[in-house]
C-alpha cells in the first residue's frame, strides 16, 4: 500500500464533520484590492504531510491518539505490529510525541506526531497496550520531558533518581551544575 492509498483508508476513519463546507481566505494584493481563495476543509480530522520523507505523517489530537494507534494495529489493511521508535520532542511552544510504526506484513511505514501546549502538565495516552516496547520508551520520556502517559502500568523514573528537578531535554531547561556550556 502506498502512501496516497494509507492517507485516503487512515483517513476514513476520522471524517471532518466540516468536510462539506468550503472556507473562504480574503487577502489583500500589494495594490490594496482583495482576493478571495476558496478552499475545500480537510476531509479527515487528522492532517497528513510527506514533508520531504519516505514516511507519511499523521498529526492526531491527545483524544484521538489511542483509538488512532488501536486502528494502526488491529486494522488488517494496516496492521502496523512494531513501533520501532518512540521520541519526546519539544518544539518550542509546544511538546510531543514521534512515533515510528512498520507492518512487518504489509511493510509499510508511517510517523505519527502528537502535540500539547499543555507544558506545565504535558498527558497523553499510553500505547504500551498496543506495543509492549512502548512501557520503556514512555519512561524515558517521562523522565527526560516530564510527559505524563495516561494508564501507564508502571510510570516512573527509567535513568534519573527520584530527587532530580526539572526535564534536561526540555528547550527550557537550565542547570547551572550539570551543564557544560562552551
Amino acid at each position: 500500500m502506498n502512501n496516497n492509498e494509507l492517507q485516503n483508508l487512515i483517513g476514513s476513519w476520522f471524517p471532518n464533520p466540516e468536510a462539506n463546507k468550503v472556507v473562504e481566505t480574503v487577502t489583500e494584493t500589494e495594490e490594496g484590492a482583495e482576493t478571495k481563495i476558496s478552499e475545500p476543509v480537510n476531509p479527515s480530522l487528522l492532517d497528513f504531510t510527506e514533508e520531504g520523507s519516505q514516511f507519511l505523517n499523521i498529526t492526531v489530537q491527545p483524544e484521538q491518539l489511542h483509538e488512532l494507534m488501536t486502528q494502526l494495529r488491529e486494522n488488517s489493511e494496516t496492521n502496523f505490529d512494531y513501533l520501532f521508535c518512540l521520541s519526546g520532542v519539544d518544539w518550542g511552544k509546544e511538546l510531543g510525541i514521534v512515533y515510528h510504526l512498520e507492518s512487518t506484513n504489509h511493510r509499510h511505514s508511517i510517523v505519527v506526531k502528537v502535540n500539547t501546549a499543555d507544558r506545565e502538565n504535558p498527558t497523553f495516552d499510553t500505547v504500551c497496550n498496543i506495543w509492549e516496547t512502548a512501557e520503556f520508551h514512555e519512561r524515558e520520556v517521562f523522565d527526560f520531558f516530564g510527559v505524563h502517559f495516561n494508564n501507564h502500568p508502571n510510570l516512573k523514573y527509567l535513568f534519573l533518581t527520584e530527587d532530580w528537578i526539572g526535564y534536561p531535554l526540555r528547550k527550557d531547561y537550565v542547570d547551572e551544575v550539570n551543564m557544560v556550556i562552551k
